[in-house]
């Protein structure tokens, strides 16, 4: 499968569990932010990716959980160096250059974009087939 290909089927996915219309489903959209996502979404959002896609997606794996919470990670409303090695490890489909520059608790929600989900499953489809 291509990253057009990809694309579409993760599109098709946020459509039905956003209830958003196809056209605001971009690659920069970002889930949280733009398509209105809430947490409870997360877990929709990845049964019906495993669902159209074949893979099998683990607890805490697209989506860390805890991390902005933990003190160790967070400090003043920032990353610390933990929580930004922590995420860079859980999260190697995301581009986490904005976070690099702006450590700030409010970007990470901003990563989540459509884009990293297809990366996301672009990765898992290349480790399955490997």
């Amino acid at each position: 499968m291509n990253q057009d290909e990809i694309f579409e089927k993760v599109r098709e996915v946020l459509v039905e569990a956003l209830a958003v219309d196809e056209d605001e489903v971009t690659p920069e959209a970002t889930l949280f932010s733009d398509l209105g996502a809430e947490s409870i979404d997360v877990l929709d959002i990845s049964f019906q990716l495993e669902r159209a896609f074949g893979i099998k997606i683990g607890q805490g794996e697209l989506f860390p959980e805890g991390v902005t919470q933990d003190p160790e990670y967070v400090q003043d409303g920032k990353l610390t160096d933990k929580g930004l090695q922590t995420l860079r490890e859980q999260l190697p489909h995301f581009d986490l250059s904005a976070i690099e520059k702006d450590r700030s608790v409010q970007n990470v929600v901003s990563m989540f974009t459509v884009q990293s989900l297809v990366n996301f499953v672009a990765q898992k489809l290349k480790e399955q087939n490997a």
